[in-house]
């Protein structure tokens, strides 16, 4: 619960503008009680970025293992991707926006973690361009592409359009891998 609320206040105010005190009243506690649970706004950040950094991390890990078509895996990470963004928007949005404030060493780690996810997939890209399933693309464009997208449902969180979350996701998983021109 703490995670959470610093999350979304962190979305809210940013990391730098929200205080402990600020933490503390949200959940309804005296700010010296706080950090019986906690050491530090630093520490929250930190395992913000990290949680979100080990899910993405996991779930790739996952999918390159099950036996089935590069396009298949493909598709459940966007999937993956799709339903982080809506189901812990807070959390991810914090760890796409704020994790500049990590102070070292967390800052280079989070980093390597980003890092390795991105050649991840890659590699997933270059695999599916060998056995001919994938069209001979630029590997990190295409997953720049998909991490774009993906992103861009900050701006359906914001509006919160009338489209279902379903219909949202099965339409950006077919635009992804399947394109929009007839």
């Amino acid at each position: 619960m703490i995670i959470q609320k610093a999350a979304t206040l962190f979305k809210t105010k940013s990391y730098t503008a929200t205080s402990m005190r600020e933490l503390a009243e949200g959940l309804g506690v005296e700010a010296p009680s706080l950090y019986n649970h906690i050491g530090s706004k630093s520490e929250l950040l930190q395992e913000i970025c990290f949680k979100a950094g080990q899910s993405f991390m996991d779930q790739v890990r996952d999918v390159e293992s099950k036996p089935i078509s590069i396009s298949g895996k493909i598709e459940m990470i966007i999937r993956f991707h799709i339903q982080m963004m809506l189901e812990n928007f807070d959390e991810i949005y914090v760890a796409n926006h704020e994790w500049k404030h990590l102070q070292e060493p967390f800052l280079s780690d989070f980093l390597n973690v980003r890092r390795s996810y991105e050649r991840s997939l890659v590699k997933l890209v270059e695999d599916g361009i060998k056995s001919g399933e994938i069209k001979s693309i630029n590997p990190y464009v295409a997953v720049l592409t998909i991490l774009s997208a993906v992103r861009g449902l900050e701006f359906w969180q914001r509006n919160k359009k009338n489209i279902s979350p379903q219909v949202l996701e099965d339409d950006m998983v077919n635009h992804l891998l399947n394109g929009i021109v007839n």
